[in-house]
């Protein structure tokens, strides 16, 4: 883990290079033994870049950074891991390196994101309780930042229905900002965890933040936001949830509330779908009741489908069977759409689904 390290530690690295830099030369080790006219042969790899890699001094920052997370059992999450969250992984400009302390699956079969203005009213904490209320029973991931408002809210909801929750920071792990929500953090390592792509040492800039919004758009199926004026953080979350193809969420307030303007314009402007009730996520995400489902299917003729269907139908014959990630990944289309198309399919007897989420022919 020295290696992929101390590569996230280059200067003018990112995410995006460093996976091109992996996808041509195997890991990162590999990438540090390269000689320079070897790098500039990498599509997106110009002289600069390469001559930053081979001219690096970052290995005695990384060996130190390695001995932080060793010594507070802090698990690193490369891109190429298996426990790195897949969901942000098939985003463009996802992270290269995660550093994790919780205990719970970043993985899950159900994610939302749950984001707000930091100035949230009694009616935005309110719904937002029993919002998470109403999820509990779908035993999904509540995601937020651990800000002030909704994303506390959000937090402290998760750990009263015994919810996995996890904090997405926009600093290291060697501390928690703000800190008067150490108490809430410190739970939530026993029930989820706490999530960065920063190394220890890095304080919480005001810079940091959009970065930490697309991880929390990225890792999860839905973004809901409750409460944001037009220019907050939340529609930035929700436009980067946009973005990457995710389905979003905005609960609807007064006209004359500058902590509904933003929801509102999310609505108005067809970026997100309009959220009053546990039953309109459910509904569109097409996160039914097994029980349920199986009372709606029956033995019937096959219909005929459309090119989307078809398309589906095609990519679950290639593979035997696959995973909703895999398949939305390939499909390109919202995950309630592909939702959608799926349990319609599964109706007419056309496909099965698997535990975890995995879907075969019948």
């Amino acid at each position: 883990m020295l290696h992929e390290i101390a590569l996230t530690m280059i200067k003018g690295i990112g995410g995006i290079t460093i996976k091109s830099l992996i996808s041509y030369c195997g890991n990162a080790e590999e990438v540090f033994k390269s000689k320079k006219n070897q790098l500039e042969k990498i599509p997106g790899i110009g002289g600069v870049t390469a001559e930053a890699i081979i001219k690096h001094k970052t290995f005695e920052r990384a060996e130190k950074e390695l001995n932080f997370i060793e010594k507070y059992k802090i698990e690193p999450l490369f891109i190429t891991s298996n426990n790195y969250p897949k969901r942000l992984r098939n985003c463009y400009d996802a992270p290269a390196l995660l550093y994790f302390k919780g205990n719970t699956n970043l993985n899950n079969q159900k994610i939302v994101a749950i984001v707000g203005t930091r100035n949230a009213t009694n009616y935005g904490k309110a719904f937002c309780d029993k919002l998470v209320e109403g999820l509990q029973r779908h035993g999904l991931l509540v995601v937020s930042g651990l800000a002030y408002g909704i994303d506390i809210a959000a937090h402290k909801a998760a750990l009263n229905q015994k919810m996995a929750t996890v904090g997405v920071l926009g600093h290291g792990l060697d501390r928690i900002y703000p800190a008067l929500h150490r108490p809430f953090a410190e739970k939530m390592l026993a029930q989820g965890g706490l999530l960065t792509e920063f190394p220890s040492e890095t304080n919480p800039d005001r810079s940091n933040f959009p970065k930490r919004n697309r991880i929390i758009a990225g890792m999860a199926d839905a973004t809901i936001v409750i409460e944001a004026t037009r220019k907050g953080g939340a529609l930035i979350t929700a436009e980067i949830a946009n973005s990457y193809n995710k389905d979003v969420f905005a609960v609807p307030g007064r006209v004359d509330d500058e902590f509904s303007d933003g929801c509102n314009f999310l609505i108005k402007t067809n970026r997100a779908q309009l959220l009053t009730r546990v039953e309109d996520i459910e509904y569109i995400m097409g996160w039914m009741d097994d029980k349920l489902i199986t009372q709606k299917i029956e033995p019937q003729l096959l219909l005929d489908l459309s090119t989307e269907d078809l398309k589906i139908v095609n990519l679950i014959k290639e593979n035997g069977s696959i995973p909703i990630d895999d398949l939305q990944f390939k499909m390109n289309i919202p995950q309630s759409k592909l939702a959608m198309a799926l349990l319609n399919l599964e109706m007419q007897s056309v496909i099965v689904a698997l535990p975890g989420k995995v879907y075969r022919l019948n």
